[in-house]
């Protein structure tokens, strides 16, 4: 599709849009303001519902008030001409006693159980009456008999005496009853006196807001349907089923206050409720009786306390809205068509510049970076001409650098490649899985594998062993470090060891993420023999150094020995204490040799598992006597949470023994030994043996362990010598530091495995 189409295509699409938009919001805006109509059409019918309801309510009010306190005194008139014994009162007397107080009838209420009962009346069809099955009336009774003010909400509340609201009593439809209950404590039973209020309540006046909803709905065709409802009939329903030999009264607590329900909806009980509680109007839509109805629950709060249920024909809103969306719809029909045409043309007349452009663009990608375009325009496409222009310039320009450049590089290339293939050092590069990617002549050489079969191959030139340990240092150049001079034994193609020295490198791509690794390996197997003579060389003169010290030390008392030979041979008998002497010196030439073989040979080690705070308090047992000789106080601090090491536990104890025998002799005044045990590390133990002694001269430190170095009267030099020994067995190492004057620490590290 051409950039003129597509351009077209935008603009039509554009107006398309705006204008599905603007009939979309005048839809919509015009939907909500026809139901705001609606509502507010609904709300006027139901005030003037609802100002008859409150005009009715207050005049019957008035009136039931007035009512209520005549029968209060005709009560109390009643009271005073009745036995207070309820057994002791006649039907008959009631009937005579109701002509003369111009009532229609009296009826006794009294305690029947957990019951009060009608027991005596004027009416007979009123004895045997349950209060139980009237609801609130129970309660009121209940207030009444307690002598307390009654205090439920409904009916009229006076000194000892209730009346409920107007009732309907089923032995006569016809006609409107006011009651009323009294009760004090001169008597054991209620008074309830009756009259017909029939005159200034006819049930025609009652229905009259029937008569004012259907009005309103004869004026309102739109308005299918208004009903009342009294809210209060459903918090506490006081519908009541009685036996039909038991006449029950009706209350005057309808659910229903006027109006036909024949829209009615499941939701209704719970939009009503909702309505009653919050004061607020509730609408929703549904479909009833093949209709769409809009409802709306409308609250009174007047003398009424009712919601009214206004049902709204939906199509009344919905025809108006369609007629003036067709007209709309039409319109924008026609506004579309006119935009395809306009922007038909107008695209054609912007792409033909466009076209100059794209011409020109074609030819600068064939090479051609010489012509330019003229156009004579301060619009974007003159701006987008210039920018060609420069482009093209600029292109030329990059052209030149880059043959310069790739020159440059190809010279760089084969540098590199030069020097690659002709260094001694073998280069083999591997990806992440250790697959070989490239590798130069001299691996070729050194390993005998060729790059054609090594490519893509992981070589077998790794034992296990070593291939942990250089996924260890893969592992450190992939975090960054770097690994040089790393020597190893690699193996070659026919199986033959080869000792290298690797520095490995990590290979980078362009966002600097390790792609994979370089080896450079050089032959070191020549200067491992020659570091092997070396030491050869090193071991005979340290052999030679010990030779010519054993010597030297076992010569002092062998030319002793020698002398008292000679002095026996001349005078046929020696001293005692001649022989005395000769024996220690004898001991003396033995002790030299055992030790001496102890270091050039050392026993059959027999590592077991040994607990260290056992083995510190056997030493500190042993050397407390000799403590005590010297005056020396020995301070222990064994930390806890040490394991068990694996030590030939003999061994140990002679190293200790010999490093704190040197602290004691170090303080011939007397002093503090510390000796210390705790966790390093995790995989490294300490133990620190300090002295307050004369100390150690600084040149003397670098020469402690050497054989036959003392500055002791009667040692040899070689106990510290047979101690760094066996620590070296254990793994471990001893350190040394003193400052004269001050005393000297020997720590001494094992590792636990």
């Amino acid at each position: 599709m051409s950039i003129k189409t597509k351009l077209a295509w935008f603009i039509s699409l554009t107006v398309i849009v705006i204008l599905t938009l603007n009939l979309s919001i005048y839809y919509f805006s015009t939907s909500s303001q026809l139901k705001q109509d609606a509502e507010k059409q609904m709300i006027g019918v139901a005030k003037q519902v609802g100002e008859m309801l409150d005009a009715t309510q207050k005049s019957k009010q008035l009136i039931e008030d007035s009512v209520g306190e005549k029968l209060r005194l005709a009560s109390v008139t009643a009271q005073a001409r009745l036995n207070p014994d309820l057994a002791q009162v006649t039907n008959e007397e009631l009937v005579n006693l109701s002509h003369t107080l111009h009532v229609d009838h009296i009826t006794l209420w009294a305690k029947d159980g957990d019951d009060i009962t009608a027991q005596k009346s004027s009416n007979a069809r009123a004895i045997g009456a349950s209060s139980k099955a009237l609801g609130y009336w129970y309660t009121a009774f209940n207030q009444l008999f307690e002598l307390r003010q009654v205090i439920i909400p409904q009916g009229q509340k006076l000194n000892h005496f209730w009346s409920p609201p107007i009732t309907i009593i089923p032995s006569d439809l016809n006609d409107v009853n006011k009651l009323g209950f009294y009760y004090n404590d001169k008597s054991n039973y209620i008074i309830n006196l009756i009259v017909h209020t029939g005159a200034f309540f006819p049930l025609d006046d009652l229905k009259s807001p029937d008569a004012v909803a259907q009005k309103l709905i004869e004026d309102n065709p739109s308005i299918l349907e208004v009903t009342g409802f009294n809210p209060a009939y459903y918090k506490d329903p006081q519908a009541i089923a009685q036996l039909e030999s038991v006449p029950p009264y009706i209350l005057d607590s309808q659910s229903k206050i006027f109006g036909e329900y024949h829209y009615a909806d499941i939701h209704d009980y719970a939009n009503m409720m909702k309505a009653d509680l919050t004061g607020d109007i509730v609408t929703t839509k549904a479909w009833i009786n093949g209709k769409k109805v809009m409802k709306s629950f409308i609250p009174l709060s007047g003398t009424s306390q009712s919601v009214i249920i206004v049902n709204f024909a939906y199509s009344a809103i919905k025809g108006p809205l369609l007629d003036q969306l067709l007209t709309q719809i039409l319109i924008s029909v026609g506004l579309i068509a006119l935009a395809i045409a306009s922007s038909s043309f107008i695209a054609g007349l912007m792409i033909r510049t466009l076209e100059m452009i794209m011409l020109r663009v074609h030819d600068i990608s064939r090479g051609n970076f010489g012509e330019q375009i003229m156009i004579d325009s301060n619009n974007e496409f003159g701006a987008l001409a210039s920018q060609v222009n420069a482009m093209s310039t600029n292109l030329y320009s990059y052209q030149t650098q880059l043959t310069a450049a790739a020159k440059e590089l190809l010279h760089t290339k084969q540098y590199m490649e030069s020097f690659v293939n002709n260094t001694s050092d073998a280069i083999h590069v591997v990806d992440l899985e250790g697959r070989t990617i490239d590798a130069n002549k001299a691996f070729e050489g050194m390993f005998s594998w060729t790059l054609q079969e090594a490519c893509g191959e992981k070589l077998p030139m790794f034992t296990p062993e070593v291939l942990a340990e250089l996924e260890e240092k893969g592992q450190l150049v992939l975090g960054g470090g770097q690994v040089t001079d790393y020597e190893t034994v690699l193996c070659s193609k026919q199986g033959q060891p080869i000792d290298v020295s690797i520095t490995l490198s990590g290979i980078r791509d362009e966002q600097g993420v390790i792609v994979a690794y370089a080896s450079i390996c050089r032959d070191i197997a020549e200067r491992k023999r020659t570091e092997e003579i070396l030491r050869r060389s090193e071991k005979l003169s340290v052999v030679g150094q010990l030779a010519a010290g054993v010597a030297h030390e076992v010569r002092n008392p062998l030319t002793t020995l020698r002398g008292f030979v000679q002095l026996m041979q001349r005078d046929s008998k020696l001293d005692r204490s001649y022989m005395n002497i000769m024996l220690s010196e004898l001991d003396r030439i033995n002790l030299i040799v055992s030790e001496f073989l102890v270091f050039a040979k050392p026993q059959a080690d027999r590592y077991q598992e040994a607990d260290l705070y056992a083995l510190m308090n056997d030493i500190v047992v042993l050397l407390d006597s000799e403590a005590n000789i010297h005056n020396v106080q020995m301070v222990t601090r064994l930390a806890p949470g040490i394991p068990r090491l694996r030590c030939e536990s003999n061994q140990l104890k002679q190293v200790l023994v010999n490093v704190m025998k040197n602290g004691m002799e170090a303080m011939p005044e007397g002093g503090e030994l510390k000796l210390e045990l705790l966790r390093e590390s995790e995989n490294d133990i300490l133990i620190r043996i300090q002295d307050e002694g004369i100390g150690i001269p600084e040149e003397d430190l670098a020469r402690l362990g050497e054989p036959f170095f003392t500055r002791k009267t009667e040692g040899n030099g070689l106990g510290l010598m047979i101690s760094q020994q066996i620590i070296q067995n254990h793994k471990g190492n001893i350190q040394y530091s003193s400052k004269p004057g001050e005393g000297t620490c020997v720590e001494i590290r094992i590792p636990l495995s």
